[in-house]
């Protein structure tokens, strides 16, 4: 008997093989279910094309923090991953490309020292390959955890991005559900262009933070990505099964405008 749960949307009933079948996306209302890294990876990158690098960089405790050192133990083992995201070289139908992919998974995709560093490693990575970066974003901000070096990899980040721009790179960012915190006021919303997922949350601050600081009531979804989309915070909503198409349309966009500024 195969094991069914009820859409948190709609709240029918949907089987884990009708999910896995429709991308994890509800066949009846269009949910985009949550995917940990593997899942997504296996959906864009060419089958086995997919090589991970930095893997062997791990958090440690810089600030030495009363259990954090056994809170990143729970989280690698509950989450069988050595932090929040995970980078390396594939290609998308043929093309080659940097891709990093955050997950919620791990103490809620926070971006720590380590997840700054391989984020701005990627980036590296494409500028001295000349390959497109394209990056899965979900978490919920900074990892506090860390105190300033947490922080710190905000700047890094955004720094890093700047050295694609410069060289003619092309950041193609994936806003996915939640999308807040310091990641979305550093390098999620730098890339140059942004697409987001149906429904994602995407947002720095939360709305109570938000309404108390300015007292005033905020509108219905206004952190929503259909919302971002309107006031021009994101260039498209691309659903779950049209993504890969999608992605590799601008990588060949970006491989023929090189083209022609190296004729």
């Amino acid at each position: 008997m195969h094991k069914a749960e009820n859409c948190p949307a709609c709240h029918r009933q949907v089987s884990d093989d009708v999910l896995k079948k429709y991308q994890m996306v509800c066949p009846e209302c269009g949910f985009h279910h949550r995917l940990d890294a593997a899942q997504r990876i296996e959906q864009i990158a060419d089958a086995g094309s997919f090589k991970e690098f930095s893997a062997e960089l791990c958090s440690k405790n810089p600030i030495e923090l009363d259990g954090y050192a056994e809170k990143l133990r729970q989280n690698q083992k509950q989450s069988s991953m050595n932090e929040a995201v995970v980078t390396g070289t594939c290609t998308i139908e043929g093309l080659g490309a940097v891709l990093a992919v955050m997950s919620f998974d791990f103490m809620g995709g926070s971006m720590g020292s380590v997840v700054g560093e391989k984020i701005t490693q990627a980036m590296f990575q494409g500028a001295l390959s000349d390959s497109p970066v394209i990056i899965f974003t979900a978490s919920g901000g900074a990892r506090m955890q860390e105190g300033i070096f947490s922080l710190m990899q905000m700047a890094k980040t955004a720094s890093a991005a700047a050295l694609l721009e410069q060289t003619g790179v092309p950041l193609f960012i994936v806003l996915t559900h939640p999308t807040t915190g310091g990641v979305t006021a550093s390098f999620a919303m730098l890339g140059d262009v942004i697409i987001a997922e149906p429904g994602a949350l995407i947002g720095f601050a939360g709305p109570r933070v938000i309404e108390g600081t300015i007292g005033q009531k905020l509108p219905e979804g206004f952190q929503k990505s259909e919302f971002q989309l309107k006031k021009g915070f994101v260039d498209a909503i691309v659903p779950r099964d049209k993504l890969r198409t999608q992605l590799s349309f601008l990588m060949r966009t970006h491989v023929g405008v090189k083209h022609e500024q190296d004729a």
